[in-house]
């Protein structure tokens, strides 16, 4: 696992009040370590589907629920596995390359994903036994 970076928690700064609302913002060098490519997110995701199912070759990501809840289970390619629970905007997670991905949303939560690279078919690995042969 030396060779990979973990998945860990982002805390981004929450400025305002709860009478004008808040703020919260994401850096490159700062909360964000690569430089943002792509931007997208998703919402309306009904309950009983699951999303993710893949992992990537070089992508990173930084997601967050900016509503809602989102859960978030990854399994690096030693096996090892960690669930993260995203239930605030100003909270975020950063998945490193080469961790499969499994999302759960809530229907009215609405994922925002911050990307390192613009969509690569190629860099996708969607055959998880592709994925597990990477540790060898």
């Amino acid at each position: 696992m030396a060779d990979f970076e973990r998945p860990y928690l982002i805390r981004f700064d929450k400025i305002g009040s709860t009478e004008l609302g808040y703020i919260s913002v994401a850096e490159y060098g700062k909360q964000v370590p690569f430089r943002v490519e792509r931007v997208y997110w998703t919402y309306f995701t009904p309950e009983e589907i699951t999303r993710g199912h893949h992992a990537h070759y070089t992508l990173e990501q930084v997601v967050v629920a900016v509503s809602g809840k989102l859960k978030i289970e990854l399994e690096a390619v030693n096996g090892e596995r960690n669930v993260f629970e995203l239930t605030k905007p100003d909270q975020g997670l950063f998945i490193p390359k080469r961790y499969w991905r499994t999302l759960f949303f809530e229907h009215h939560s609405v994922l925002l994903c911050l990307a390192s690279q613009p969509f690569v078919q190629e860099d996708y690995i969607r055959d998880r036994e592709v994925f597990r042969k990477l540790n060898g």
